[in-house]
Parts: C-alpha cells; sequence; structure tokens
C-alpha cells in the first residue's frame, strides 16, 4: 500500500478575541433583563429566573478561557447575542470558503505545493452555510484547482474522518495530493443566551495537504501508520437546524435549532470510548501506548482530554505530550485536533509517533497514528 503522509498544515484565526469576562458580563446582563422583563410570571411560580455565570464557572467547567469569533460586538449585544455579519451576494466569495483559502494557502505553503499540485478538496466541518453548491467546490474555484471537490459532516470527527478519506484517495492514485480543510464557524450554531454552553465555542479554520510520501519534500512530514472510524448513534449532542425546519412554523427559532448536548452523559460515555480506541488504532500500527510522544487530542474539554490520557498512561500527562489549545481556541469542533496539531508539532524529531483522535456528535470517533519522517 503506498505510504501517504501529512505534508503541510495551515491555521485561520479570526481576529477578535472574547475573553471569559466579556463573555460572562454580557450574558449576565442579558439574564437581568430577561428576569426584569418577565419579573411577575417568575414571582407566580409560570417561570424560572435565570442564573448569572461567572468566570470562575466556565474555567472549572470546560478549562476554557477565551475563544476567537468572527464577529464580537454582536455576541457581547445583551439585546442580540448573535454575531452581526451581513449577508454577502452569491457572486461574492463566501465567508465559510473565505477562511477556508486562508488557511488553505498557508498548508500549501509549508506543504511547498500550489494549486496545480492539488486534485481533490475536501471541505469537512460541523456546520455548512449552505446547503449547495458544495463549499469544496467554492474554495477549489477560489484557489484554481482543478479536479474536484465535496464536502462531509461528522460533527467534531469531520477532520479525522477526512484525513482517512483522503489518504484513500490517494493511496488509489484518485488524487496526487488533497486539500483538507475544516472551516468552524461555531459562531453561529451556538445559543449565547444558555448558560450551560454559552462558553463552549470558538471560531477558525484549519488545513492539511495530504499525498504520496514520495513526493513530498516539505520539512515536516507526517506518515499516517493507521486510521480508524467508529460512529455509535446518541442523541446526547444534537442541533436540529435543517431545510425541512419550515414544515413547521411553530419550531421556527426554538433553542433546539441551535446547539445543545447533555454534557455529563457526553463525558460519562466518550471519555471511555475514545480511550478504547485510540488503544485499538495504536495497536493496529504495531504500536504500545508507550511509543506515542505526543497526543493531539479534540480540543472540547479539558477534564476529557486530562482523563482520556490518563486512562491510557497510568498517569497525567505532561503538557508537551498532550498539547491544549482549547484555553485561548475553546472548543472549535472539527478543527480543534488540528490546531493543537498545526501548533505542537515543529519540535518533534524524526521517528516521534503521535496520535491525532477527535470525537463528538455521532457519537463519532476518529482516530489517526502518525510518525514523523
Amino acid at each position: 500500500m503506498k505510504s501517504v503522509v501529512i505534508s503541510g498544515t495551515g491555521l485561520f484565526t479570526p481576529p477578535n478575541s472574547i475573553s471569559n469576562d466579556e463573555l460572562v458580563t454580557a450574558f449576565n446582563q442579558y439574564v437581568e433583563l430577561f428576569n426584569a422583563e418577565h419579573a411577575d410570571r417568575i414571582a407566580a411560580g409560570e417561570l424560572a429566573a435565570l442564573e448569572p455565570s461567572s468566570s470562575a464557572f466556565i474555567e472549572k467547567a470546560s478549562g476554557i478561557k477565551s475563544r476567537y469569533v468572527m464577529e464580537k460586538a454582536g455576541i457581547l449585544d445583551p439585546a442580540r447575542m448573535t454575531p452581526r455579519i451581513k449577508e454577502r451576494a452569491d457572486d461574492e466569495l463566501s465567508l465559510q470558503a473565505e477562511i477556508s483559502v486562508a488557511a488553505a494557502r498557508q498548508a500549501l505553503a509549508r506543504a511547498g505545493r500550489t494549486p496545480a499540485d492539488i486534485d481533490m478538496v475536501l471541505v469537512a466541518a460541523s456546520n455548512m452555510q449552505r446547503a449547495y453548491p458544495a463549499m469544496a467546490v467554492e474554495v477549489q474555484d477560489a484557489l484554481g484547482i482543478e479536479g474536484f471537490g465535496f464536502d462531509m459532516n461528522v460533527a467534531c470527527s469531520s477532520a479525522t474522518f477526512a484525513i482517512q478519506t483522503a489518504a484513500a484517495a490517494v493511496q488509489t492514485g484518485q488524487a496526487r495530493a488533497v486539500l483538507v480543510l475544516d472551516p468552524e464557524i461555531t459562531s453561529a450554531h451556538l445559543n449565547f443566551r444558555d448558560r450551560d454552553s454559552h462558553f463552549i465555542f470558538g471560531d477558525a479554520c484549519t488545513a492539511m495537504v495530504i499525498e504520496a510520501a514520495d513526493t513530498a519534500t516539505s520539512a515536516h512530514q507526517f506518515e499516517i501508520l493507521e486510521s480508524k472510524l467508529k460512529t455509535k448513534f446518541s442523541n446526547n449532542i444534537r442541533n436540529n437546524f435543517g431545510f425541512m425546519n419550515r414544515f413547521d412554523e411553530d419550531g421556527i427559532g426554538q433553542p433546539d435549532k441551535l446547539f445543545r448536548q447533555q454534557g455529563r452523559k457526553v463525558f460519562k460515555e466518550v471519555c471511555p470510548m475514545a480511550a478504547a480506541m485510540i488503544r485499538d488504532t495504536v495497536e493496529g500500527a504495531g504500536l504500545h501506548i508507550g511509543d506515542i510522544a505526543r497526543f493531539w487530542l479534540h480540543q472540547a474539554n479539558l477534564s476529557m482530554n486530562q482523563l482520556i490520557v490518563r486512562t491510557l498512561l497510568g498517569r497525567d500527562a505532561t503538557p508537551e505530550e498532550a498539547p491544549v489549545i482549547l484555553d485561548r481556541y475553546a472548543n472549535t469542533s472539527s478543527a480543534g485536533s488540528i490546531i493543537a496539531f498545526h501548533s505542537y508539532q515543529d519540535d518533534l524529531p524524526s521517528g516521534t509517533n503521535g496520535v491525532i483522535c477527535s470525537f463528538g456528535a455521532g457519537y463519532s470517533i476518529g482516530c489517526v497514528v502518525v510518525r514523523k519522517k
């Protein structure tokens, strides 16, 4: 089987950052306005009063300290609490395509490749900004890439599922090189009025160039040794927004049309699944957990990552073994593990083994074992 490598990575980070303190100030102002407006119903026991949030609560619950977003003012406006981004005309480059192009150019540069070297574009993310045409085809056009492109969605595991899809395309000769993009504008699906989740997500876009090892020339190449994918249906992370919402007017604008989760159940059920998946994939590569020097894990919750690696190693991981970007990026869905991979790879010597693992709604888990060449 042809050897395949990740030969370049890229990252687009939005220009706006929101600290926990800023987010909490806006949320608590909204709570005060809501409770004042509905004071009579609250007093009568017809409606529950909303509870304020705090920065200490957010950091303890998640490990998040700040997040990057495409637009800040609308989120921090207690009367709106939604990003304020003007809709673009059909003949303008879409926002999701724009950030994909930015991340792609960086990945291409690191890989030492040009658009002429790419045969396939794969956009993999939790949410696409439209149903069609595919975002990947628009990105392909914007970059001037010949060949083909398509979109895929496996929620927070989209990037790892895309790695295996891209590697298979290279191995079978369908593409010389594949450009994988994870444009996550998660601020669009987050309910900033929900105390339990208003702090979770941030926006970002990652990119990877995946090609045959015998053609790669970049300074930092990671051979894909083994990959495994797993899905198991669960309603514990769900978003009911879709094109059929207009069938029933009563559901339009309801909270279930945004992100929602049963966090405790997710924690309890996903952590052992992810740990078992990592162990299985590592063994499938002919390695042992002790052979793995770095774990680039999905960045959803710090305690989840700590528990998963502790289960595998039998001890707490060092910051070098399991790097964290969650504190400043928050949960960027499928982009999270790739941000960690992009940010913490150059220091590794040749021959080092690592694991990229993501897990999320579905449930879906993707695990990729790599070795630096």
